[in-house]
């Protein structure tokens, strides 16, 4: 009898003792499986944009939405489209809607936007004058080479009372040869976008669009001598989110766009690039036929 008490004390000693470390072995088992859901997306940006996507992907809140963010820096433009488009990088965070329709007019393999983030203003940026009126005549203003930023500079000049464009310009492809007026003979040289801060010096203006500006240490609400409004004139320059257009319907992504939009990153952006970046959140059927 006295045997059969020890043999049963035991086995409630072992059973106890198993019961105690399940807890223990759930809750690793938790963190594994949580690990293992994570899905890593490899996102593709550049300048300013890249340190908003690096701030994002450490948040707890990315992890929390079962996301492993791998962010990587890339300068060239067409290479942050056609890495995407190809397969290389998941989604992209740079371009503006009427930049994704110059690209997609252009090639084959397509890039659909996903979410939007933000709008920021294209400035006009003078070595001398303090306001456009102060532009001589025959002055040198250096405008990006690329369709759609060149059909955005030129708008811009317009609206600066630089140039007069035709009635039926295109925003997305319009050229120097939609100029009609050109009162003060402005010279304009079309460079590489993102050389325009190293020839500042050598033109009387660039015409720049604020991600370069602010690494070239500008800010387009306090140094640039004209620069766009923010209402719906300006609604084809809103940034997004792009992705193959064969992943549109993902909704990771819709995740990613997501958490862009969070108080905490709203917040950082605000303090680190002070207010140039303005936040739009909607959906993107509403930018469909803007073009």
């Amino acid at each position: 009898m006295k045997k059969l008490f020890q043999l049963s004390l035991t086995l409630f000693v072992i059973l106890l003792s198993a019961c105690s470390k399940q807890p223990d072995q759930n809750k690793n088992e938790n963190k594994e499986t949580t690990k293992q859901e994570l899905r890593i997306i490899k996102l593709a940006s550049t300048g300013s944009d890249t340190d908003i996507w690096q701030y994002i992907a450490q948040l707890p809140e990315t992890a929390q939405a079962g996301i492993k963010l791998n962010v990587t820096n890339i300068t060239d433009y067409v290479v942050l489209n056609t890495s995407v488009a190809s397969g290389e990088q998941d989604v992209n965070a740079f371009q503006s809607f009427n930049y994704l329709a110059a690209y997609n007019g252009a090639n084959k393999e397509k890039v659909a936007a996903v979410a939007t983030t933000y709008f920021e203003p294209m400035g006009i940026y003078a070595n001398t004058v303090k306001k456009v009126e102060q532009f001589p005549q025959g002055a040198t203003i250096a405008i990006p080479n690329d369709t759609a930023n060149e059909a955005r500079a030129l708008s811009l000049l317009q609206s600066a009372g630089l140039i007069k464009l035709k009635s039926d310009f295109d925003l997305g492809k319009g050229t120097v040869n939609d100029i009609i007026d050109n009162p003060k003979k402005i010279k304009l040289r079309p460079i590489q976008m993102t050389t325009a801060i190293r020839v500042k010096k050598d033109v009387d203006a660039i015409v720049l669009g604020n991600t370069l500006a602010l690494e070239g240490g500008l800010n387009v609400l306090k140094d640039s001598v004209f620069h766009e409004p923010v209402d719906q004139s300006t609604k084809i320059y809103v940034n997004l989110l792009g992705v193959a257009e064969a992943h549109k319907t993902d909704p990771i992504y819709t995740k990613l766009g997501e958490l862009y939009h969070l108080p905490k990153v709203q917040k950082f952006i605000s303090e680190k690039f002070a207010g140039t970046k303005v936040e739009v959140n909607q959906p993107v059927s509403e930018f469909n036929n803007l073009h």
